[in-house]
């Protein structure tokens, strides 16, 4: 295990035209980081998970997000960016969807659930960049918090997310709960210990 800060200097050092899923797939499961390095960004609320910066630079975002048990994402994309997730504590799980039908025009669409997986210490993913569209989820069967931290390339500030229920999307911001360890949020947080 390494700690979070040589964890980003060594991503940091991937070259850009090398910065492709088997580089940062690999170099995620060959380097697990260290829960306790994650301490000061691991804030959680019983409100929703919470997003976490680690690092910006112009090739990527590091962001640890923290869940708590039962917590879940809405489903969405990431606007044709990569994505990587990999899990630093607990296990979460990941629903893929594919795209049926989509009119900008209306803000319609219609979506179908495709592959279902689990990401845990040991099986790190990247989004697929043929089917982006998927939710994250921490279920209350796993009966524990969990951290996961996500790589995306290049930094992204909003994405589409969607309504199964209404076959709707839109486009909304994307914010962060912390910053470099710092609250940037007005999110009830709480500051976790994880072991």
């Amino acid at each position: 295990m390494i700690d979070i800060s040589a964890f980003a200097t060594g991503l940091s050092e991937i070259p850009e035209q090398q910065f492709t899923d088997n580089a940062v797939l690999e170099y995620m499961r060959e380097n697990p980081v260290s829960i306790a390095s994650l301490h000061p960004y691991l804030y959680f609320s019983p409100e929703r998970y919470t997003r976490n910066l680690i690092l910006h630079t112009p090739l990527f975002d590091l962001i640890a997000i923290c869940w708590d048990i039962g917590q879940k994402s809405r489903i969405h994309n990431h606007t044709n960016q990569r994505c990587w997730m990999g899990i630093a504590f607990g296990k979460v799980q990941v629903q893929n969807y594919r795209l049926v039908h989509q009119d900008a025009s209306t803000r319609f669409c219609e979506l179908a659930p495709t592959d279902r997986y689990i990401i845990d210490a040991d099986n790190p993913a990247e989004v697929d960049s043929d089917e982006p569209i998927h939710l994250v989820v921490n279920p209350p069967a796993f009966g524990s918090r969990a951290v996961t931290l996500h790589i995306y390339s290049r930094p992204f500030d909003e994405c589409q997310v969607y309504d199964l229920s209404s076959k709707s999307y839109e486009t909304v911001s994307l914010s962060n709960t912390s910053e470099r360890g710092l609250i940037t949020s007005s999110l009830a947080v709480e500051k976790v210990g994880l072991a």
